[in-house]
């Protein structure tokens, strides 16, 4: 990443900032250089403390921003992810959050397999109603519990993100030269070529507003975007949610036929269409234009493949066992 691009990002969240008012709430009547001397070894961060000696900010900014949401520069998150081709053939999936996908497409891999391999492997008791018993029983407690392990995973990540942002706001209030140097190890991180006035410029931008400081670090340095708004809730509903969906799919067949024999092989037909075109989506979403057609048909065929390998182990051990 340039430092053209960098300094364009961060123009767009000040401009964000300006737009509802963020800077307006880091004024004072009182001020003192952001960036200070420093007894480091390091004369690059001497000379780039010296430099940017000049940079001032209210006293009461450090305070104000210990209470400030880390809400700036979301707009700009998503960004151009694509050409317009791209966008045009993924459609409605375009303007979904990518987080919401990748979790319906963790609940919908799992659904998909583990109630297949269960309804396959009890196919091999000769007992349709047994089958369908066992497989919605499995069925409802598998969402339930996978609804829950992606409300406590998005949880996680929820608390995390918060607790580095806190760090970094109390650092910046502690010692706010820590904050500069950050930014600067960052920079050098991405172009160890980055001349000393091009870094006290970009860090000279960053500080007409503290909050973006931070915001940088986290983003940049941390790689954390924050969580969406009731992402727990989120998660947990789209992965349960798809997890139940694809377990139903192996399960309908035996609802219209009698014979639990035949009933497994329309589930078999029908599932290997469904694990081909599940697989083949995937790779279509997750990898967009950048994916051939060929990968697309691989990942296809290797969903088919691991389907079958569960079920029919499943279906192997049951037989034995009975």
């Amino acid at each position: 990443m340039s430092i053209v691009a960098l300094k364009n990002a961060v123009v767009t969240l000040i401009q964000k900032a300006k737009g509802s008012g963020g800077t307006s709430e880091l004024g004072g009547s009182e001020s003192t250089p952001l960036l200070r001397g420093s007894n480091s070894n390091s004369s690059r961060h001497d000379n780039l403390s010296s430099s940017s000696s000049d940079i001032i900010y209210g006293r009461n900014s450090a305070q104000d921003l210990e209470n400030s949401p880390m809400s700036v520069g979301k707009d700009n998150r998503n960004g151009d992810n694509g050409s317009d081709n791209e966008k045009a053939n993924l459609g409605f999936f375009q303007s979904v959050d990518p987080r919401v996908i990748s979790d319906l497409i963790i609940g919908l891999s799992d659904g998909l397999t583990v109630p297949f391999a269960l309804t396959a492997g009890l196919s091999s008791l000769g007992d349709a109603k047994l089958v369908i018993t066992g497989g919605f029983a499995e069925l409802i407690s598998g969402a339930i519990s996978m609804g829950l392990g992606g409300y406590l995973g998005a949880k996680s990540e929820s608390d995390y993100y918060h607790a580095e942002v806190k760090k970094e706001k109390r650092k910046f209030y502690d010692n706010s030269n820590l904050i500069n140097r950050e930014i600067e190890d960052i920079l050098l991180e991405i172009n160890p070529n980055f001349s000393d006035e091009t870094i006290v410029s970009f860090i000279k931008d960053l500080q007409r507003t503290p909050e973006l400081m931070v915001d940088f670090i986290i983003r940049y340095g941390r790689g954390l975007d924050e969580p969406a708004e009731n992402r727990e809730l989120i998660s947990a509903v789209t992965i349960g949610g798809g997890y139940l969906l694809g377990g139903l799919v192996p399960l309908v067949p035996y609802f219209f036929v009698s014979d639990v024999g035949t009933g497994l092989i329309y589930s078999i037909i029908v599932m290997v269409v469904t694990l081909f075109w599940f697989g083949y989506v995937k790779t279509k979403l997750s990898m967009g234009s950048g994916s051939s057609t060929s990968k697309k048909v691989t990942e296809g065929v290797e969903m088919v493949v691991v389907g079958g390998v569960a079920a029919g182990a499943a279906w192997f051990f049951v037989k034995l066992l009975g």
